[in-house]
């Protein structure tokens, strides 16, 4: 599978890119020295030759992948290390923290990082997601041709070429409009309140034509549905609204090149409120599906009687134009969940003659 995928990746090169393979199964070594994109057939001769085993010195190949994209480094280009592992670096350096360490010091001379999840069983999901964002990079986890497809010939893009990086999100909810609300993951990025205007703190990165969908959950003071009651000494710590608006949005951000962030603020007013979900777009419905498949996923602790069903139900109705195919595919893994999730478990009982 990693040989067919980055085999994709070739035929979007060309004369003026470079290409780079190093391995460290236990030791590391230079598979491939930096070479020109347009000589696929010497590249994929080199894919060819990997083989699979022996234990994972991550860090070394790591450091060594670096030296290799600081020899071929090119000048107001893209230049990023891409490694292909399962993420469990078990010889060598494998302490996390001083890995990042190393991932972050490499990134300010201009060199991204992203990481290409393969493999099942030992597989550390965790750790390839921390180590893609201190490196200013992404993450993805390719188990199928079709997968590696998106990530490295239909957003390849969005892959290799960042367009902002440290992009941060803060939403301040009005407690005179709003009763209760709820981020729906990006547990592991949340940042302090301080963090937002420190530019020293490092946040994540968006590739050209990328989306980034932040999802809340949010009740209104007047709506149904709150979870907590209210309180019988406090009140809301703002005057009484006057403005219609629901919430204040900012957003910073870097340009590729920068270390000072440029800052975006906009009002998000009740009058932009959306009634019936079904007036909502279709990316917002299809975004809110799989924001309930993945709560669904994890125990279902806040969606109520929200089954998969519904979510299918959802997901198919705002599938909208689909050329890849891959909302479809998602479709069927959640009917795929559903059938698991009605499988009654057998019962073996030994006959007691």
């Amino acid at each position: 599978l990693l040989k067919s995928s980055l085999a994709m990746l070739t035929k979007q090169l060309g004369k003026d890119d470079r290409v780079s393979i190093v391995v460290y199964a236990g030791a590391s070594g230079v598979v491939l020295e930096p070479t020109p994109g347009n000589q696929r057939a010497t590249i994929i001769a080199a894919l060819k030759r990997l083989q699979a085993g022996g234990s994972t010195n991550g860090a070394a190949g790591i450091e060594l992948a670096y030296l290799m994209a600081e020899q071929a480094f090119i000048e107001d280009g893209i230049n990023r290390v891409l490694i292909a592992t399962d993420g469990d670096f078990n010889v060598g350096t494998v302490n996390i923290e001083m890995l990042k360490d190393l991932i972050e010091d490499k990134r300010k001379s201009g060199i991204a990082l992203t990481t290409l999840g393969f493999g099942t069983g030992n597989y550390n999901d965790h750790l390839m997601e921390q180590l893609a964002d201190v490196g200013n990079g992404n993450y993805a986890y390719i188990d199928t041709l079709n997968e590696a497809r998106k990530v490295l010939v239909d957003e390849l893009s969005a892959t290799m070429l960042t367009i902002a990086k440290d992009v941060k999100i803060q939403i301040e909810f009005n407690p005179a409009v709003v009763a209760e609300y709820r981020l729906i993951g990006y547990e592991n990025r949340l940042l302090n309140r301080e963090d937002f205007n420190n530019d020293k703190v490092d946040a994540g990165e968006i590739g050209a034509g990328h989306t980034v969908t932040a999802v809340y959950e949010v009740s209104l003071v007047d709506g149904k549905g709150q979870l907590t009651d209210p309180l019988r000494y406090q009140t809301a710590e703002s005057v009484a609204d006057t403005s219609g608006e629901i919430a204040f949005l900012r957003l910073r951000y870097k340009q590729p090149n920068a270390e000072q962030s440029a800052l975006i603020e906009a009002p998000i007013h009740r009058r932009d409120v959306i009634d019936r979900g079904s007036a909502a777009s279709e990316n917002f419905r299809f975004s809110a599906a799989v924001a309930a498949f993945a709560q669904t996923l994890r125990g279902g602790r806040y969606t109520g009687n929200y089954d998969y069903a519904a979510i299918e139900t959802l997901a198919r109705e705002s599938r909208g134009t689909d050329p890849h195919g891959y909302r479809s595919e998602f479709v069927s893994l959640v009917a795929l969940a559903d059938s698991l999730s009605q499988t009654a478990p057998i019962a073996h009982v030994r006959d007691p003659d």
